[in-house]
């Protein structure tokens, strides 16, 4: 969150409209008007990730003329990203940092923010708008609501009241699907249902839990009739998926202050992020969509290869280097990379990993694990490994567990992905004794500390931690799993992952 002190000490002026314009010539500002801009897609969960990369593309098709895709951005949560914004006219900073240099460009299609909790109506009416024609999210795996079975999780309090208050929804599934409602009702043709968050089959899996959800809400089971809105939308609603890309720090205030000097004004909430990003996109759009191509986006026939490699090469390796970084004591990634344990480590996983990605999919993991190294290494980020370590029991199945798995199947080594498991329950016992209390969260902290705080043998915590958070399901060497996790833990807990790394001859 912004502090309210931010870069006072070097300009009154905020950044705004009236004074975008008078920005020095080393900061690019929006060459379009946006006053003729109308707006034909609605995001749910305008974080940091979506203003560096979402928001930046559709920036690009407005300024090459297609002013009927502008951004209404709505924070399922909290207000401080629309408390930052608004009074900036939706304008912000992107900062594209590498090593050596960093660029400043002022962004300017997200043109106006909508909170939910504070009104949930102004939500429903953006997306039933018929000028409306895509409705994208980044809203972390953890508020798609699954179940431990990978299911709608109908149990949950947010999902029950969305259930019961359809007219004042909480959740993305209660939005969604009331909206969609509503356009039916009105005659006005669905909007396309775009998820860039980094669930596997995203597109398919959120398909299938509204369709979960507005059965639950059509009181039936039954969703073949016509007349239920379950059946509309598993048959007229499109829902490609998508792979994204891009590294996005949390931005500091000294990240503020150093803008500010930059712009001559301040802005509330600037983002961080490297040169490189990514975007590859299934092309099923019957409302129409922008000209991403155009600027760098891979339109596909199918996403998954594209999701897999980056899944379980890039965020796998993340998640490695969160926790193993975490119980060496570095603080961001550029160091935790920097450590040639942690260095040798990451290129083992990789070669575990590279094995489960399809053969005939023409990826080049070469080159994409040569451009991590480089991405990894980039000191000017300041990618806190904390912030990446936040919600592992949501991202480890996609990132580690799936590789694991595949490999068990086939009979390959897979002794340093299971480390990554270990290395997660053994960051989460750490907090509150070598981490700091709090140095990041999960859904299951409540359970998880009070699991950990028992210190049972380590076989049983990692059985106890495996059903707690669903992992491997009821694969039938799900045990096998288990007790490799458990020798990794054992030497965690011995001597941390110095004595890990050298069980595994690092």
């Amino acid at each position: 969150m912004p502090s309210d002190q931010t870069s006072r000490a070097t300009t009154n002026k905020r950044l705004s409209a009236t004074t975008v314009q008078a920005l020095p010539a080393s900061v690019a500002p929006p060459s379009y008007d946006r006053s003729r801009v109308t707006p034909g897609i609605v995001h749910l969960g305008v974080g940091a990730f979506h203003r560096a990369h979402q928001a930046a593309y559709v920036d690009d098709c407005l300024t090459a003329g297609e002013t009927d895709w502008g951004i209404i951005g709505v924070s399922l949560r909290s207000p401080d990203t629309r408390d930052a914004l608004a009074p900036q006219d939706g304008l912000y900073t992107l900062a594209v940092r590498s090593s050596g240099e960093e660029e400043l460009r002022v962004i300017g299609s997200i043109g106006s923010m909508l909170v939910a909790p504070e009104d949930p109506g102004a939500v429903l009416a953006a997306l039933s708008d018929p000028r409306t024609r895509i409705v994208t999210l980044t809203i972390t795996e953890k508020a798609y609501l699954r179940a431990a079975g990978g299911g709608l999780d109908a149990a949950h309090p947010d999902i029950v009241h969305d259930l019961a208050n359809p007219q004042r929804p909480r959740t993305a599934h209660g939005f969604l699907t009331e909206a969609l409602a509503r356009r039916r009702a009105a005659g006005t043709p669905p909007f396309t249902v775009l998820c860039c968050d980094n669930l596997p089959a995203n597109g398919a899996t959120l398909h299938r839990l509204l369709v979960e959800f507005a059965e639950l809400r059509d009181g039936s089971p039954d969703a073949n009739s016509s007349a239920r809105l379950a059946g509309h939308i598993a048959d007229e609603v499109a829902f490609p998926s998508s792979m994204v890309d891009r590294i996005v720090p949390a931005t500091t205030d000294a990240d503020r202050a150093r803008i500010a000097v930059e712009l001559g004004a301040e802005d509330a909430w600037p983002v961080m992020t490297e040169p490189f990003r990514q975007w590859v996109i299934e092309d099923n759009f019957p409302a129409g969509r922008p000209s991403w191509e155009k600027f760098g986006v891979t339109m596909v026939g199918d996403v998954a290869p594209f999701e897999d490699m980056k899944l379980r090469l890039l965020n796998g390796a993340h998640s490695g280097i969160a926790y193993l970084g975490l119980l060496s004591g570095h603080a961001t990634v550029d160091r935790a990379f920097a450590d040639p344990a942690i260095r040798q480590f990451v290129d083992a996983l990789w070669a575990e990993a590279i094995p489960t990605l399809p053969e005939d999919a023409g990826l080049d993991t070469s080159a994409y694990t040569a451009e991590l190294t480089e991405r990894f290494s980039n000191t000017a980020l300041a990618h806190r490994t904390a912030q990446i370590a936040n919600d592992g029991s949501q991202k480890l199945p996609q990132r580690i567990v799936a590789s694991a798995v595949e490999c068990m199947e086939a009979g390959t080594e897979f002794v340093h992905l299971t480390l990554v498991i270990a290395a997660w329950i053994a960051a989460c016992a750490a907090r509150g004794k070598t981490l700091p209390e709090g140095h990041f969260t999960d859904p299951l902290d409540a359970s998880l500390t009070a699991l950990l705080s028992q210190q049972l043998p380590a076989n049983e915590t990692v059985t106890a931690v495996f059903d707690l958070a669903g992992f491997a399901g009821d694969h039938a060497e799900r045990q096998t799993l288990i007790e490799l996790v458990a020798v990794h833990l054992v030497h965690l807990r011995r001597d941390g992952p110095t004595l890990a790394f050298a069980a595994l001859g690092i």
